[in-house]
Formats: C-alpha cells, sequence, structure tokens
C-alpha cells in the first residue's frame, strides 16, 4: 500500500491561517501527478506550530480528499504517548489509511521506552503504523533490534528512516525482511536507498516536483530494467541540486518558497520559522531551472 513517492505535505498559509483552498488544491495537484500517497500535519507539514484542531482538520481534509485515490498517512506523533494516541484513533477515525509516527524528541526514552511508547499506540489503533526515525531532529535513534521486536505487533509497518546512513537499509531488510516496509526520509539519498531495498520515500521535493518524484521513484523501483533506471538515474541528476537547496535552511521554509514560484502556496511560515533568505531564494531559483520547474 505505502509505496513510491509519498509526499511530505506542506500546510498553506494565509495571515497565519490554515488555507483550505490552497491545500485543497494542492492534493489534487499530487493526485494527477502521480503522487502515490500523503502525509498531512508530518514535520513538514509544520505540526509542531499547529494546534489541535487544525492537526485535525488537515488530516480530515487530505481524507476527503484522497478518499479511494491515494492512501493517505497521518502524522501523529508526540513527545507524550497519550497525546500521540488521541491523535493517532482521530485519523483512524477520520479514515486516514496509515499512521506516521516520530520517536518522541526531547524527552531522550530508552530503547524500552521506545518500545512501550510505540506497543501502547499500536494496542490503541488498527491501521498500520509507520515508525518516523530521524535522530537529527528527535536526538534518540531507534536501534534495529527495537524495531525488530515492534514489527512483531500487529500493526506495525515499516520505518521512514532519514537517519542518512544507508547501511541501515541492509540491517533492517536482514532482521525484518522485505515484508518490512522501508520508506526513505531523504530525497538525496533515495535512489540508492531503493537499490538497497527500500520501497519510495516520504519526499519534501515532492511538494514542488510531483510528476518528477513520482517518474524517479516509479523508474528506481524497477530494479531488473536497466533502461529504467537510467531513467531514474536521469532524473536523480536533474532533482539533486533541489534537494540540496531545499534544506539550505530549515525546512519547510525553502520549499515553501519554492511553492510559491510555482503557485502552489504562500511562502508563509509559522515562528519561530521566518522566510528564506536573498540568498536562499536565487538557490532555490536556479535549482527549480536546473529540473525545468521555472
Amino acid at each position: 500500500m505505502f509505496k513510491g513517492s509519498i509526499v511530505a505535505l506542506i500546510t498553506p498559509f494565509k495571515d497565519n491561517v490554515m488555507d483550505e483552498d490552497r491545500y485543497v488544491s494542492l492534493i489534487h495537484h499530487h493526485i494527477t501527478n502521480g503522487t502515490r500517497g500523503v502525509v498531512p500535519a508530518g514535520t513538514t507539514g509544520e505540526s509542531p506550530t499547529l494546534n489541535h484542531e487544525e492537526h485535525k482538520k488537515v488530516i480530515e481534509v487530505a481524507v476527503k480528499e484522497c478518499k479511494g485515490k491515494i492512501p493517505v498517512i497521518a502524522g501523529t506523533g508526540s513527545n507524550s504517548t497519550a497525546e500521540a494516541i488521541e491523535l493517532s484513533k482521530h485519523a483512524e477515525k477520520a479514515g486516514a489509511n496509515g499512521l506516521l509516527i516520530v520517536t518522541p524528541y526531547y524527552n531522550k526514552p530508552t530503547q524500552e521506552g521506545l518500545y512501550q511508547h510505540y506497543k501502547l499506540i499500536n494496542d490503541n489503533v488498527g491501521i498500520p503504523i509507520i515508525i518516523y526515525n530521524i535522530p537529527p531532529r528527535s536526538v534518540i535513534d531507534m536501534s534495529v533490534d527495537t524495531m525488530a521486536r515492534l514489527f512483531e505487533l500487529k500493526n506495525i509497518a515499516g520505518v521512514k528512516d532519514a537517519t542518512a546512513d544507508l547501511n541501515r537499509v541492509d540491517q533492517q531488510l536482514k532482521k525484518m525482511g522485505p515484508e518490512f516496509i522501508q520508506l526513505s526520509g531523504e530525497d538525496g539519498t533515495a535512489l540508492e536507498f531503493n537499490m538497497r531495498g527500500g520501497t519510495g520515500c516520504i519526499s519534501v521535493t515532492a511538494n514542488v516536483a510531483a510528476k518528477l518524484c513520482s517518474e524517479f521513484q516509479d523508474a528506481s523501483l524497477s530494479k531488473n530494467n536497466s533502461n529504467l533506471i537510467s531513467k531514474a538515474k536521469e532524473i536523480n541528476e536533474k532533482l539533486m541540486p533541489l534537494h540540496k537547496a531545499l534544506f539550505i535552511e530549515s525546512s519547510p521554509s525553502p520549499v515553501k518558497y519554492a511553492a510559491s514560484l510555482l503557485n502552489l502556496s504562500s511562502d508563509e511560515v509559522r515562528l519561530p520559522l521566518v522566510r528564506v533568505t536573498d540568498k536562499t531564494k536565487k538557490e532555490v531559483q536556479k535549482a527549480l531551472k536546473i529540473a525545468n520547474l521555472l
């Protein structure tokens, strides 16, 4: 169910309020351009600064617009287990197809704490859970052994891996087998990630390069077709400057600026994030032109 190009959706704002019309338009842009799934209320969607009502709304709108077309993996993680359960139950009731749950940030739980956190969420829902392992932001790195323990539970389905360690793909494949879904959390390493056994990417770049990212993922997952692998490499080379430019400053500020240039969203972000500098704007513009998007 979860494979290929899955977009980590931005949340468009207008005067510091969610721009629902733009959000709906953005979702349909992805549906028509081959995106294989959407993740509302993730970090790229500025979940840290969405209040609970807004958090639930972006998930509800995504489910309504995507239902029967592409899956919705709702971002429902928190460093409070009780809060993560509340958000996860809501997403399931709203009709989400899966949950993306980040490892608890700031608390610094042990591996046993991580296991118990995810187990309790697992025990309270009935839809697939994707573990979001991102040590650069959460400080905690979930071990492969802990993932293997969790994979024995009924709803733990896979991982969004943003460790930047490609060897983890091999280790996780060896430990859990091909049924464990491995999605890259890093656009820049997605090609090698898939070559090693990954099944797709939860992408920031797809916000502004939906068709290219979809074509890239579809080609890179065709491991036995040399022509398609060549196509994947060609697209990857075209997108690489954009992958880099979108992280010159804290995400999602650069990708929102890029989206504003393509008339997909405003570049408005919520504090403590700010709009990108003029220097970064030039790099984003240059990267969009290299990808023939601008």
